[in-house]
């Protein structure tokens, strides 16, 4: 006697190749509970519990959970009330929801789907429908987990220099606006430096754009390698590179910009077996709750003095707040 009710071929039953989920199950009936836990754990699948809306929400906030089963008439917190709690939450909204009921008229149905149900299981639930219908939940929440991984791996690809592996010129901007805004708010020093690669279009000259390319990545990496974890580096434009550093004064941009600035002219970048000299100009600017505005429009006035003063040099200004 097959105890699920579906025999082998039987289109409700998951196979051992279907991938397992992890299910809430959420009714106060521990007898329902059982029944369901006992069905999906044969499919191979992860069965957590919940006597309430309320203790279903708490589980929720513990574990991540593919699929939720949940009873419509619970005390403490109805599935009603449930579902529109965990919608309401980003981090659970994406979950699928199945309502387990003995209530399937039409205004029922049209209720729980409107706020976000995915689908409707008559209680009793016959163990191949309930194995067919988390199956069928778990696959939409997988595609929704696919999707937003590739639009995250799509945003960083727009956020990112291919060439160098920073941050790109958007991203940096909008870094830079966040955090010129909590300077502000809470009164702290922020500084950013422009660091520009002395000389580029003689190295484009000399070596071609193949091996300026490698000069950047040399320079991009040495920059990187040299900051703290809360600074950002990323590339600006050309051979540019913007740096934000929060909770830096002045005074130590300047020991940054320097300690950076001998970091790159101690690089040894060949090209095809030929030496490539590199030197940074580096114009920095700081201050207690600046404007990125003015930030940047000191600091590129300060690259351009550091070009003027012959190049391989650094001039930091401090910028009023």
């Amino acid at each position: 006697m097959n105890v699920l009710g579906a025999g082998p071929d039987d289109p409700g039953q998951v196979h051992p190749s279907a991938s397992p989920a992890v299910v809430l199950v959420a009714d106060d009936s521990p007898t329902v509970r059982a029944v369901a836990r006992f069905a999906l754990e044969e499919a191979g699948h992860r069965v957590l519990e919940a006597g309430d809306g309320a203790q279903a929400l708490a589980v929720l906030a513990d574990e991540a959970v593919d699929v939720v089963l949940l009873d419509v008439e619970m005390p403490v917190m109805d599935g009603y009330q449930a579902v529109a709690a965990l919608k309401a939450d980003p981090h659970t909204a994406d979950i699928p929801v199945v309502f387990l009921t003995g209530r399937t008229g039409s205004d029922d149905v049209v209720r729980g789907l409107r706020l976000g149900g995915h689908d409707y299981l008559r209680k009793p639930p016959d163990p191949s429908e309930l194995l067919a219908r988390v199956a069928a939940a778990a696959r939409v929440k997988a595609l929704q987990d696919e999707l937003r991984r590739r639009l995250d791996e799509l945003d960083l690809l727009s956020r990112t220099d291919l060439l160098t592996g920073l941050h790109n010129s958007r991203h940096v901007q909008e870094h830079l606006t966040t955090c010129a805004a909590a300077a502000r708010r809470h009164r702290h020093p922020l500084a950013v430096l422009l660091v520009d690669v002395d000389h580029f279009k003689l190295v484009n000259d000399t070596v071609g754009h193949l091996g300026g390319d490698r000069v950047l990545q040399a320079v991009a990496g040495a920059l990187e390698a040299s900051v703290r974890t809360e600074d950002l580096v990323g590339r600006w434009g050309g051979e540019e590179f913007l740096l934000v550093l929060p909770h830096t004064t002045p005074e130590a941009a300047q020991v940054l910009a320097e300690r950076l600035r001998a970091t790159v002219a101690a690089l040894e970048v060949e090209v095809d077996g030929v030496p490539v000299p590199v030197t940074v100009s580096v114009g920095g600017a700081g201050g207690v709750g600046p404007v990125e505005g003015d930030l940047l429009t000191l600091a590129d006035r300060q690259l351009y003095a550091a070009k003027d003063a012959g190049r391989d040099r650094v001039h930091i200004a401090p910028a009023g707040g």
